[in-house]
Parts: C-alpha cells; sequence; structure tokens
C-alpha cells in the first residue's frame, strides 16, 4: 500500500497538469464551454440547421419564414437547457410549439426529425473546433450526447402528448355543430389559399353523427375547395353520415371518399404524382 501512495504522489509530481486538468473539468465545465461556443456561433449554425431542415423536406407545411422563426427559439431553448441542465422550459415550449404547429399537419417524425438534425449540426461543429484535440472532444462529447439524447426525449414526448390530447378532443367533439362547421370551412379554404393546396384531405372519422345543415356545409365546403383549385378527399364517413348525405340528395359517386386517412393521405400522394412504398 505504501509503495502504491508513492507511485501515485510521484505521478502526481511529473504531471502535475493531468491531475488539475481532470478535476476541473467536470461534465458541467465543460457543458459550459459547449454553451459558450455554441452562443458565440448561433447566427452560423442556425442557418445550417434550417438549410439541413428545407433539404431533407421537413416542415413542409410552414413557409421560410415560419421554419426561421421557430428555429430560432427551438435553438435558444436548446442552448438554455444544455445550460441549466433542466428541461422544464423546454417542455413547455414544446407544448407550445405543439400546438402551433399540429393544426398545419405536422407529422411527429418531423418534429423528431429536426431535433435530431440540430444535434447533428452541433457535433460537426464540435468536431470541427476540437479537431486538433481528440481527448477534449470526447470529453465534450461524452458531457453533451447524454443531455442532448435528453432534450430529444423531451421534445418527441411533449409533441406526442399534445398530438394524444387534440386527437381525444376531436373524439369527444363527436358531434360538429353548424358554427364549429364554418370554423372549419373558414380555416381549410384559408389553409387552401396559403400553401396552394392541390389535394386536400378532410377527415371525420370522430365525427359520429351530423345534421342535414352540417351535411349540406360539407358538400358546400367540397365545393369551395374545388373552386380555388384542390381536390379534396373525405375519410372516415361513418355509415350514419353516410345515409344523411343520400338523404339530402348528395350523389356519393362524386364525391371523392376513402375508408380511412392512411388510405386518404395514400391517395392525395398518387393524385399528387407521389409514389407510395408500402413499410
Amino acid at each position: 500500500m505504501t509503495k502504491r501512495n508513492s507511485s501515485l504522489r510521484a505521478v502526481g509530481a511529473r504531471n502535475p497538469q493531468t491531475a488539475t486538468l481532470t478535476v476541473s473539468e467536470a461534465p458541467s465545465e465543460l457543458l459550459r464551454e459547449l454553451v459558450a461556443h455554441l452562443r458565440q456561433n448561433r447566427t452560423q449554425l442556425r442557418e445550417e440547421w434550417v438549410g439541413r431542415i428545407s433539404e431533407t423536406r421537413l416542415l413542409t407545411a410552414m413557409t421560410k419564414e415560419e421554419i426561421f422563426a421557430e428555429a430560432t427559439s427551438v435553438y435558444d431553448s436548446y442552448v438554455e437547457a444544455l445550460e441549466t441542465e433542466t428541461f422544464e422550459a423546454l417542455q413547455a415550449y414544446a407544448r407550445n410549439l405543439s400546438e402551433r404547429i399540429i393544426p398545419r399537419g405536422v407529422e411527429t417524425h418531423e418534429v423528431v426529425g429536426i431535433v435530431l438534425l440540430l444535434r447533428d449540426v452541433l457535433a460537426r461543429s464540435l468536431f470541427a473546433k476540437y479537431q486538433n484535440d481528440f481527448r477534449k472532444l470526447n470529453r465534450i462529447l461524452d458531457a453533451y450526447e447524454p443531455a442532448a439524447n435528453r432534450i430529444a426525449n423531451t421534445v418527441a414526448v411533449g409533441f406526442v402528448q399534445e398530438r394524444e390530447r387534440v386527437i381525444r378532443q376531436q373524439q369527444e367533439i363527436g358531434v360538429i355543430d353548424p358554427q364549429r362547421a364554418r370554423q372549419l370551412t373558414e380555416q381549410l379554404l384559408r389553409g387552401i389559399r396559403t400553401n396552394r393546396a392541390k389535394v386536400v384531405v378532410i377527415d371525420i372519422t370522430g365525427v359520429a353523427a351530423m345534421d342535414v345543415t352540417v351535411a349540406n356545409h360539407l358538400v358546400q365546403t367540397v365545393e369551395a375547395s374545388r373552386l380555388l383549385g384542390a381536390t379534396v378527399i373525405v375519410t372516415g364517413l361513418s355509415p350514419e353520415i353516410a345515409q344523411t348525405l343520400v338523404t339530402i340528395g348528395v350523389d356519393l359517386g362524386k364525391m371523392n371518399t376513402v375508408g380511412d386517412l392512411q388510405g386518404g393521405i395514400e391517395q392525395a400522394e398518387r393524385l399528387l404524382g407521389y409514389k407510395v412504398v408500402p413499410s
């Protein structure tokens, strides 16, 4: 035991800097150094990230300006989470973001995808910064990757929870009244005009029943969409609603209907010329 202690002291005496480096560069200090780097290079890294989002065709339902604005907020929230090592604020932002983009048709894989792209962009930046010091790079990555993984999980879980809440809310509605029908029509027509949509999928799976007034409104919505240049696909038509449409004289043979939402999306992709590949 005496010899082992002497040996340790000798190592410390020969290379005191090594012992100091190990103690001083704790994970929290490495994260602080990382945060300083990300803040210093914020503009460049954010623009590179937005470019990658565009290249991979994520968030296509949003405009370039909207993507840039959201990317700025996500980047700053991301860096703040790394700095504070707390995730409550990021989780709240993820829920708020979800409320805004879920109605736009943004899917879970897109949200997870952009967060993973940001992680990749930041990791590449670290490789470039520490390319001449691989030991330091490995220590930085050891501190960064667990935090980055937790951030990705936090954002993904927040989005999925909000999406499930929206779906439950839609299912609880059950019946669409005339006022809600008008609101949905206005939102749809505005979305067609804003996004220059060529195909629209109207999913009424969660609607248990609708009266004659609302059924007429659905038919008028389909016609108004056509006047704006969009083909409408109606999915999730229940037998009760189909009977109501027949009662008011709608020729269902002239209405583009598909059994479920998945089938409707695949039909829309075919109309747009995309190739549907079974998973």
